[in-house]
């Protein structure tokens, strides 16, 4: 789990702006000293944390949550969409005109506290999670770790008597390890007495020993509020919407910042192999990447043990980005995986030809972006599990730019949500390009308001634009090919899969 400090980044709530604490990823059991430093940057100021964990170290959890009661913070299940710098990108500062680490706004759909996140969650003063939030839990599940040591004992013999004088450990090798998957008294005990402190219903910890170790139970929002697990059914936006600071008083976590005032340090914590120290640094912005395809699979526990699965494509498109795609779609097996796209464009030869190759394959495209619950593809060390990521898809925030409406038009079904962004301007081969919209279906008013945007000046086309010209088939969001839900359809869409049990056995979480 990281943590960083954001700033409302909402149309018209400066100068007078509220900020919040991000907590994002797997609770770890450095996590509470990451935060305890977070904090002590503060200088007291009650700042809310917005959560988005699946879940992690129970004791780390249970540390989380006291601190975040004795410092009196609010919390929310939420996640933040960072707006120009973010914590991923090291070094980067190009908000300046803000006196604030980062800006960004605040999420509750697809977010989540699973597993042991709600212990944490149960510190808040005010705790709140919105409609299209999830908070789960489940029964704990406990890894011994055996090790066998061999011991030197050293002695002497005195009237005859051994007398021993010192015993040292000499080698220790592990000797494997087991789980258990039901709490013990002693846990029970603990996490009762624990629930009764931060003024919590012992029902959640009824749910948390009906339900599997495999599984997870989401808590309705009515059961929250009678087991005071949440102290109302608001969503985050009580303490994160860009216009909570105009009340009278303003709450405590708005902060005004006159025009031109001299911007702050970034304040971020970060689990770091090397270090868990605090980083502050300043760089230029992240450069743009190439176009990259992962195979994600839905972590949405509602989905389990059905879930759908997509290709993630995010970056710029180039020349060689059709065969990067084909060699991708070769090692799934002819299945029909939706594309979900989010790219400011790039080469137009390298978009027309993914575009007819997603149209040779009959796949459907939206316009979204993936966020990664395991790790960042384009990281060293990430590792995808059976090849497949796991992540959820959000279409706020995402684009589509310039060539990348001809790649998009190569689609079977072709979405862009309501937060979606699509812009266009004029570009070179108009021939090519008209052709092949003609080829594919397209209204020749997409072309037509191409050639209309000067190529400096992007044209954001809405969604009624989009429709009439028939480049989106329908209104919906990317939930209509990812969501948590679909493969619960009747027929069943190409992209849903049911693991084998070897598989979902192995990836069951080793801890709550």
């Amino acid at each position: 789990m990281r943590f960083a400090i954001v700033r409302s980044s909402a149309p018209g709530c400066e100068p007078n702006c509220p900020e919040w604490i991000s907590a994002e990823g797997t609770i770890e059991a450095g996590t509470p000293t990451l935060l305890k430093r977070l904090l002590k940057t503060l200088g007291g100021r009650q700042l809310p944390i917005v959560v988005n964990s699946p879940g992690g170290n129970v004791d780390a959890a249970l540390q989380l949550g006291r601190m975040i009661r004795k410092n009196k913070l609010d919390i929310a299940v939420g996640t933040t969409e960072f707006s120009g710098c973010s914590p991923e990108m090291k070094n980067c500062r190009d908000n300046d005109s803000k006196a604030a680490p980062y800006s960004g706004i605040a999420y509750d759909s697809g977010a989540m506290c699973n597993s042991a996140c709600p212990l944490m969650f149960s510190g808040g003063v005010r705790r709140v999670v919105g409609e299209w939030a999830f908070l789960g839990v489940h029964q704990i599940t406990t890894t011994y770790h055996r090790e066998k040591l061999l011991y030197r004992t050293t002695y002497k013999i005195v009237n005859g008597k051994k007398k021993i004088l010192g015993t040292r450990i000499v080698s220790r090798k592990n000797a494997g390890s087991y789980k258990t998957f039901e709490m013990s008294k002693a846990v029970e005990k603990r996490l009762s007495a624990y629930l009764r402190e931060m003024g919590i219903g012992q029902g959640v910890l009824e749910v948390m020993k009906a339900t599997p170790a495999s599984d997870i139970r989401q808590i309705e929002p009515d059961d929250m509020l009678e087991m005071k697990l949440v102290t109302s059914l608001d969503s985050l936006d009580i303490m994160t919407a860009g216009s909570v600071c105009r009340r009278d008083p303003p709450p405590v976590n708005c902060r005004e910042i006159p025009a031109g005032a001299r911007p702050v340090e970034v304040a971020t914590a970060e689990a770091n192999p090397a270090s868990a120290s605090l980083q502050v640094e300043v760089a230029p912005p992240k450069e743009a990447q190439d176009m990259r395809f992962v195979l994600v699979r839905g972590s949405n526990p509602l989905c389990n043990p059905d879930c759908p699965e997509w290709i993630s494509a995010e970056g710029t498109i180039v020349a060689g980005t059709p065969d990067r795609l084909r060699e991708l779609l070769d090692t799934v097996g002819g299945r029909r995986l939706p594309l979900v796209v989010n790219s400011p464009g790039g080469d137009i030869q390298g978009a027309l030809a993914a575009g007819r190759l997603i149209r040779e394959r009959r796949l459907d495209v939206a316009v979204a972006r993936t966020d990664f619950l395991d790790c960042d593809p384009g990281a060293t060390e990430c590792i995808a599990k059976d090849g497949l990521h796991t992540g959820l898809t959000i279409d706020a925030g995402a684009e589509c730019d310039a060539a990348c409406a001809v790649m998009i038009a190569g689609g079977s079904k072709r979405l862009v949500g309501a937060d979606a962004h699509f812009l266009v301007h004029s570009m070179g081969m108009e021939e090519k390009v008209r052709a092949y919209l003609e080829e594919m279906a397209i209204g020749s008013g997409l072309f037509a308001a191409m050639q209309s945007a000067q190529y400096a000046k992007h044209r954001e086309l809405s969604q009624d634009e989009l429709a009439k010209f028939g480049l989106a088939t329908g209104r919906q969001s990317v939930d209509a090919l990812t969501g948590a839900t679909i493969c619960e359809s009747s027929p069943k869409p190409d992209n849903c899969r049911v693991l084998p049990s070897a598989n979902a056995e192995a990836e069951a979480p080793a801890k709550l």
